[in-house]
């Protein structure tokens, strides 16, 4: 063991990350996703705040939640998000939820041997967007990096409409190395680019059923050269017309679709 004075600076500066991770907040709102964080055991509640109008829509998630509302006038929502956000009368502070590691969650997590990763997408309506199609077709698991990936935040909490309480949302320290960790454990990893040679379709029917993560880029700048190097395949989806680009959240959607078909 090393004591205060000879600790190497890797591990001070890891039990001080612990240490802020461990204070870190998320104030969630609107009734959707108050509703499924209420009724979500594992999900560790700190303070809510409802307008009245809000607290008899949610009773049923309110006694389940086992967390006293306090009641405020509409015109006094005093709560740290947006001013632009549309509460709908509801907001809850609570903890970020830790799914478990990423061995655990995609060798025997619940689900669909398949993965969603997102490389440095930071739009939290987009991932939002992406956790909810990941809940619909029955995946495992969507991976971010840890930096320069949208957090767990309220809008993120909002567009997903419940799925990030069910739908395990990991972000890892180092994606590439990540990557090679779930290859080791089987996945095929098909990389999603516009200019691939390889349709979608053709990357899902070489797999043979073997386990599949999708690994989509930010719109714009796509993958990463480390990123499209650690894909096994680079694989497209045919398009009609002179536009060939889907929002990611979209290719997303079309992704986990096609595969789910292909393996029903």
């Amino acid at each position: 063991m090393y004591d205060k004075a000879t600790k190497p600076t890797w591990i001070i500066a890891k039990e001080r990350q612990k240490r802020i991770a461990g204070q870190e907040t998320v104030w969630l709102f609107g009734l959707h996703a108050v509703r499924d964080a209420l009724m979500n055991p594992a999900r560790e509640k700190l303070r809510l705040v409802l307008t009245k109008n809000a607290a008899d829509k949610l009773l049923e998630a309110i006694d389940l939640g086992g967390i006293e509302p306090q009641i405020v006038d509409p015109r006094n929502f005093d709560v740290p998000i947006d001013a632009g956000s549309v509460h709908q009368g509801a907001a809850l502070e609570a903890k970020p939820l830790h799914w478990g590691t990423v061995q655990d969650i995609c060798i025997t997590g619940e689900g669909l041997p398949l993965l969603v990763i997102l490389d440095r997408v930071t739009d939290p309506h987009n991932v939002g967007a992406v956790l909810r199609s990941a809940e619909v077709f029955g995946a495992r698991a969507v991976i971010a990096p840890q930096r320069h990936s949208a957090p767990e935040t309220g809008a993120l909490a909002k567009t997903a409409s419940g799925a990030l309480e069910r739908q395990p949302y990991l972000r890892v320290g180092n994606l590439a190395d990540t990557m090679i960790d779930l290859k080791n454990m089987g996945y095929i990893l098909l990389g999603l680019d516009s200019g691939a040679p390889m349709t979608l379709a053709q990357g899902i029917t070489d797999a043979e059923k073997r386990p599949i993560a999708l690994v989509l880029g930010a719109e714009g700048p796509g993958l990463r050269d480390k990123t499209r190097e650690t894909c096994d395949h680079l694989v497209r989806v045919p398009f009609v017309g002179g536009f060939g680009s889907l929002n990611v959240s979209n290719a997303a959607a079309v992704g986990l679709y096609a595969v789910a078909t292909a393996w029903a």
